[in-house]
C-alpha cells in the first residue's frame, strides 16, 4: 500500500453486505482517529471510515485494514520537530513572544503580514479591491473580517495553483504521486 485509500473510492451505507463487530471496527477507527494527530496523511481515509461506525460492513473493515497495512509499511513517517536539550531555551523564547506581542498591541508596531494561500483568484481581487464591494452586498457581514485584515495591512493572500493545494490531501483520495508530493509538502517527513 502506497496511499492509504484507492484513488476514487467511495464508501456508502451497504445495506445488503456483511455486518462486522462493531466493538472491533470502532475500536480501529479510535486508534486511528488517535493516530492522525502525529499522521494527517491518513485523517481522510479514517474520518471516511467513522462515518460507518453505526453499522460497519465488510467493504468498510477493508478500507480501514488498507490504512493499518498503509501504517506498517511507513511506521517511521509523520510529524516530527528537532528535540533540544535544554527546555530553557523555548521557555525564554515563549517570554519573548509574549512581549513582544505586548509591545504590537501598546506601540501599533507592525510586523509581517500573515500570509492566506487561496486558489480563488476573484476571491483575493475581492478582498483587496473595494470597488467590487458592491458585488458582495449579499454576503453576511461577519464574512468581512478578512477583507477588513486585508485592509489594515494584518494579512496578505497568495494566490495557490490547484496543483499545490494541501487541502486535497484531507478531502479527496489521492493517487501515489500526488499523494507524496503533497504529504512532503506539509512537512512530513522520515527522521534520520
Amino acid at each position: 500500500m502506497r496511499t492509504p485509500m484507492a484513488t476514487g473510492l467511495r464508501l456508502h451505507k451497504d445495506l445488503s453486505g456483511t455486518s462486522v463487530e462493531c466493538k472491533l471496527y470502532r475500536g480501529m477507527i479510535r486508534s486511528l482517529l488517535y493516530l492522525t494527530a502525529s499522521r494527517p496523511d491518513i485523517m481522510f481515509a479514517t474520518c471516511l471510515c467513522a462515518r460507518f461506525q453505526s453499522d460497519p460492513k465488510e467493504s468498510h473493515l477493508s478500507v480501514v485494514k488498507r490504512i493499518l497495512r498503509y501504517l506498517k509499511k511507513t511506521p517511521t513517517l509523520g510529524l516530527w520537530r528537532k528535540t533540544c536539550k535544554f527546555v530553557f531555551k523555548e521557555a525564554e523564547l515563549c517570554v519573548h513572544i509574549h512581549c513582544r506581542g505586548r509591545i504590537c498591541c501598546c506601540c501599533k508596531l507592525s510586523f509581517n503580514k500573515i500570509p492566506i494561500l487561496c486558489d480563488s483568484k476573484s476571491a483575493i481581487a475581492i478582498s483587496a479591491n473595494p470597488v467590487q464591494h458592491s458585488k458582495t452586498k449579499h454576503t453576511d457581514i461577519r464574512y468581512h473580517f478578512l477583507k477588513h485584515n486585508v485592509e489594515e495591512g494584518n494579512v496578505e493572500m497568495y494566490f495557490v495553483n490547484t496543483e499545490n493545494q494541501l487541502a486535497d490531501l484531507f478531502t479527496k483520495g489521492l493517487d501515489e504521486k500526488r499523494f507524496n508530493f503533497l504529504v512532503g509538502k506539509l512537512g512530513m517527513f522520515y527522521p534520520d
